[in-house]
C-alpha cells in the first residue's frame, strides 16, 4: 500500500502489465503469428482486468457520486464505440458492418458493443447492478451476491448482452473484497505459480476464460506476476504503475494506434518471431495514447472526457 496515495502499488502492477497484455494482443499481426500463445493470454489479461475492477469498486460511495462513476466510464464508451461503430461501416475489417441502420448503430452501442470496448460496456452493467443490489437489497451479503450472480446470468443468457464469465469474474473480485480478504494473500504469490502457469499454458488444450483450465490459468498468472512484483528492479516497478494508473486513457486509445501498426508489417516482417514488430508497435501506440492523454489534460478537455485529469 501506498500511503500517501492510499493506493495498492501491486495491484498498479498488476494493472499496468495486464494493460501492456491487452495492446499487444490487439496487434493483429503478432497475434496471428502467435495464436497458442494468444489462447491463454486472453484466459487471463481481460479476466484479471475484471476481477481487479471487481475488488476496487467502491459501493460505500453515496449514490450521487457512485453514478458519477458510471457516467465517466460511460463517456469514453460512447464516444470510442461510436467512432468504432462507424469504421467497421466503412472499412473491410472482420466487424465489418455492411449496412450501418439506426437500428444496427443503437444494438451496438448499447446492447452488442463490437470491437475492443466491450470491456466498459461489461463495467458499467456489472457496476450498476452490484451496486443498486447490494445497498438496496435488505438481506444477507451471500443472499445480495447470489442475487447479483442471478442478474448477471439473465443479462447474459436471457438477454443476450453481456459475456456470463466475463461477470463472474467481476464478481468474485466484488466477493472478495466484501469477504475482507488481502488480494496479495488470496493469489499466494510464489515460485510454484509460475511452475503451475506454465504446465497450464502448455498441456491445457485451447483454454477459454469460462473454463476450469482457464479460471486456474488466470489464478496462477496473477499469482506468478505478484511473485514476480518484489524481483523487480524499482525503474521497471514505476514504469509498470504508471501504466496501471493510467490503464483507461491507454486502455481507450491505444486501438488508434494499433490499427495504424498494420502499415509497420511490411518493414518488420523480416523477423519471423514478431518481437521486433511488438517492441516498436507496443512503445508507439503506449506513447501516443499517453500523448492524447497528456493533450487532453494540456486543453483542459479530460475533465470532459474522463471527469479528472487523465494521467495519474
Amino acid at each position: 500500500m501506498d500511503y500517501k496515495t492510499g493506493r495498492i502499488r501491486e495491484l498498479d502492477f498488476l494493472k499496468g502489465v495486464l494493460i501492456l497484455f491487452v495492446v499487444s494482443f490487439h496487434l493483429v499481426w503478432f497475434e496471428q503469428l502467435h495464436p497458442d500463445i494468444k489462447q491463454v493470454v486472453y484466459c487471463f489479461h481481460m479476466p484479471g482486468f475484471l476481477f481487479v475492477s471487481g475488488y476496487l469498486m467502491n459501493i460505500s460511495k453515496e449514490p450521487r457520486r457512485f453514478w458519477q462513476t458510471m457516467l465517466w466510464l460511460a463517456v469514453p464508451y460512447v464516444v470510442m464505440e461510436n467512432g468504432y461503430i462507424y469504421m467497421a461501416s466503412i472499412l473491410p475489417i472482420n466487424e465489418h458492418i455492411e449496412q450501418l441502420t439506426p437500428w444496427v448503430y443503437l444494438k451496438h452501442l448499447f446492447l452488442h458493443p463490437i470491437g475492443p470496448y466491450w470491456y466498459l460496456h461489461t463495467m458499467i452493467l456489472c457496476g450498476a447492478l452490484y451496486y443498486y443490489i447490494y445497498n438496496n437489497v435488505e438481506r444477507g451479503t451471500t443472499t445480495r451476491f447470489l442475487l447479483t450472480g442471478i442478474a448477471y446470468y439473465v443479462l447474459a443468457h436471457g438477454l443476450g448482452i453481456l459475456s456470463f464469465s466475463s461477470a463472474m469474474y467481476f464478481l468474485a473480485g466484488a466477493m472478495l473484497r466484501q469477504s475482507g480478504t488481502n488480494f496479495v494473500a488470496f493469489f499466494m504469490p510464489s515460485r510454484l505459480s509460475i511452475i503451475a502457469f506454465a504446465l497450464l499454458a502448455c498441456f491445457s488444450d485451447k483454454p477459454t476464460q469460462g473454463s476450469l483450465n482457464g479460471v486456474l490459468i488466470a489464478y496462477f498468472a496473477i499469482s506468478s506476476l505478484l511473485s514476480l512484483y518484489n524481483h523487480l528492479p524499482e525503474r521497471l516497478h514505476e514504469a509498470f504503475h504508471f501504466c496501471g494508473r493510467n490503464s483507461l486513457p491507454l486502455y481507450v486509445f491505444s486501438p488508434i494506434f494499433t490499427v495504424l501498426c498494420k502499415h509497420l508489417v511490411p518493414f518488420l516482417s523480416f523477423d519471423p518471431t514478431g518481437l521486433l514488430f511488438l517492441t516498436v508497435s507496443l512503445t508507439f501506440c503506449v506513447a501516443g495514447s499517453l500523448l492524447i492523454a497528456w493533450l487532453m489534460d494540456l486543453v483542459g478537455i479530460s475533465r470532459f472526457f474522463f471527469g479528472r485529469r487523465a494521467l495519474g
